[in-house]
């Protein structure tokens, strides 16, 4: 089933818990559809009275903070042989290649790493372990965890909510120029059809040649 059917059937107090759970798991180092799941959930929100997309953003930017601050923790604890671990388990997220990566993006550009690795897929599983394998400053780290979670939650929770109540304004005006359009059409398609059944039927009378008098 598709996320947004999914989340659709569940109540809004569920769609929270499952957005903070999901986008904290994935911010913890555990490789989940965080970002799938918060458009899906913020999509549904411009449809569905019921999903407020302030508390889904607040939700959100709560799971990314927490979930981060715990890979950290974490990070921190088990040092790279946790990393190896990792590689292990889950060696598409977390090999050699994608560490090394990650770690040289770190060593650049610091705590700018964490900030913007919440924006990209494959940062935002990294940055909490590997800010605490690296042992960046937990102040400096907490700084970029905030600002980044709430910027990337809250924004892509506004985005969506606000392309999803325009996207549907206009489904909605489509559909009734459509249902017009299709009137006009078939009206002319059985004007069209009835002119050429007319031709059609006169045709043959105006091709009919005139009767012969007889020889005298």
């Amino acid at each position: 089933m598709h996320v947004q059917e999914w989340l659709d059937t569940v109540p809004a107090a569920a769609v929270y818990a499952v957005v903070g759970l999901v986008i904290g798991l994935e911010s913890l180092g555990i490789p989940l559809p965080g970002e799938i799941v918060l458009v899906s959930a913020a999509l549904l929100s411009s449809q569905h009275g019921g999903v407020n997309p302030v508390i889904l953003g607040a939700c959100a930017s709560a799971g990314a903070v927490i979930g981060d601050s715990i890979g950290y923790a974490i990070g921190r604890k088990g040092g790279r042989p946790l990393l190896a671990w990792l590689g292990r388990k889950f060696p598409r997220h977390f090999s050699e290649g994608h560490v090394a990566t990650a770690e040289r993006s770190f060593q650049k550009w610091g705590m700018w790493a964490v900030f913007f690795g919440r924006f990209v897929a494959l940062l935002r599983i990294f940055a909490g372990p590997l800010a605490g394998v690296l042992r960046m400053p937990y102040w400096k780290f907490l700084i970029a965890n905030v600002l980044g979670g709430i910027i990337w939650a809250g924004g892509t929770t506004a985005v969506i909510y606000y392309v999803g109540v325009v996207a549907e304004s206009w489904l909605k005006r489509f559909s009734w120029l459509g249902l017009v359009a299709a009137v006009l059409i078939g009206v002319a398609s059985m004007l069209v059809v009835k002119r050429k059944a007319k031709k059609a039927q006169t045709a043959p009378q105006e091709a009919e040649p005139e009767p012969v008098a007889a020889a005298e």
